[in-house]
């Protein structure tokens, strides 16, 4: 007998019918004897419904007043549920974020959790009972309901299964597991059998959402396994977890890419000390997030040329700033392009196999792709290229490092 978390999402759980497959899944693991704590999201389409009524009624309405609104859709779900297993001859009790003793900080719309008194949980699944708790929702301090922002059901299921010691942390999806590289672009792209919490991570900032990098966070520092699973179809999924001596032997794990990339430019700026934070400080001040950043000293030693990636979003809005400062710096020439992208490959074994890098490079200059810029970290290398090369160069890549093989057993 296990203690398994398992999370649903909203489209897992998107109709009656669904509702009742969740059931049925969630009835095979109890028959089996296993311990089962379910996390639902809301219906698919009730959080944005849910938003649309706000905004209509108050336009910007007040945050305490939105996590209220926000949370009714979850607590809808795990009735619904709840119901559907006790249909089953399941016994089953639903719990909103509050009744469990989800504790949060008091941020709005975007909370973190603090403690989770997990008495009642133990108590009922002493007593046989499947427990199904609203994902994305928890209380502060003084009484107030809170949610967790977007996503925050999956970080609701692993915080759980954090305090509950739980056996493994199952998050529930449309898709089977976590791939080489996204199938829409490569049609051989494998399921991965496991992957590392750090390449993970690292694969979810870089645009893979098959999980929210927060939850993956939390799994990593409380060390619960996660795995991800097809609500719609059987099968492994695949197992995040720490490393181990196994996973050395695959070079690459992934590849992960970004098509929200936008590249700015600053040319002929004074090179001395200070001058990347008079470039970089009013963009952060606007509260736009920079990627990579790229610095070269002319060879003169008196001037210097900055380039930096911002999300796509936020490219006009960067240019505006960078341009008023080029001004006052006494800049050359500023320029931008937003229709770029950024290619990745991930994984720990490039820790202890050199060449990585160069094969890589050799690979998409063969097919005429040129680099724009180049990042790296400890078991990632990103590049920057032109977008109308990204699925040329994702194919190549994964064509270059044979990901599309079998894995060795």
């Amino acid at each position: 007998m296990a203690l398994i978390v398992q999370k649903y999402g909203g489209t897992s759980v998107g109709s009656p019918e669904r509702i009742g497959h969740v059931a049925d899944k969630v009835a095979d693991w109890r028959k089996k004897g296993h311990d089962v704590v379910v996390v639902v999201s809301a219906m698919s389409g009730e959080t944005d419904r849910l938003l649309s009524l706000a905004e209509a009624v108050a336009g910007v309405p007040p945050p305490r007043e939105l996590d209220v609104l926000l949370a009714t859709g979850e607590q809808v779900t795990i009735a619904l549920l709840s119901m559907a297993l006790d249909m089953r001859g399941i016994p089953a009790r639903s719990y909103t974020g509050s009744q469990v003793h989800i504790r949060t900080d008091s941020a709005h719309n975007k909370a973190r959790i603090r403690k989770i008194e997990d008495k009642h949980i133990q108590a009922d699944l002493a007593e046989g009972k499947v427990v199904v708790v609203a994902g994305f929702q928890g209380m502060d301090e003084h009484g107030n309901i809170t949610t967790l922002g977007r996503g925050g059901s999956d970080t609701t299921a692993v915080a759980l299964a954090a305090a509950l010691k739980a056996d493994e942390c199952q998050i529930y999806t449309d898709v089977d597991g976590v791939y080489t590289t996204d199938p829409r672009v490569v049609p051989e792209a494998r399921r991965l059998d496991r992957i590392t919490f750090e390449e993970m991570l690292e694969m979810a900032s870089l645009g893979s959402k098959v999980l929210q990098i927060r939850s993956v966070s939390f799994a990593g520092r409380y060390n619960v396994p996660l795995r991800v699973l097809s609500t719609f179809e059987e099968g492994p999924g695949t197992l995040i977890t720490y490393e181990d001596e196994t996973m050395e032997e695959a070079l690459i794990s992934g590849i992960a890419f970004n098509r929200d990339e936008a590249k700015l430019t600053i040319l002929g700026v004074p090179d001395k000390p200070g001058v990347a934070h008079q470039l970089l400080g009013p963009i952060a001040e606007a509260n736009i997030e920079v990627d990579m950043i790229v610095q070269n000293v002319a060879a003169d030693g008196a001037t210097t040329d900055f380039t930096f990636t911002v999300h796509r979003n936020d490219y006009k809005k960067a240019l505006a700033i960078l341009e008023k400062t080029a001004s006052t710096m006494g800049a050359k020439e500023v320029s931008g392009d937003d229709k770029i992208v950024k290619i990745s490959l991930v994984g720990v074994g490039m820790r202890s196999h050199a060449g990585i890098a160069s094969t890589m490079f050799a690979a998409l200059a063969k097919e005429g792709v040129n680099i724009r810029m180049i990042s790296t970290s400890e078991i990632k290398i990103s590049v920057v290229v032109d977008e109308k090369y990204l699925e040329l160069g994702v194919r190549t890549l994964h064509d270059t490092f044979e990901l599309a093989q079998p894995e060795s057993v």
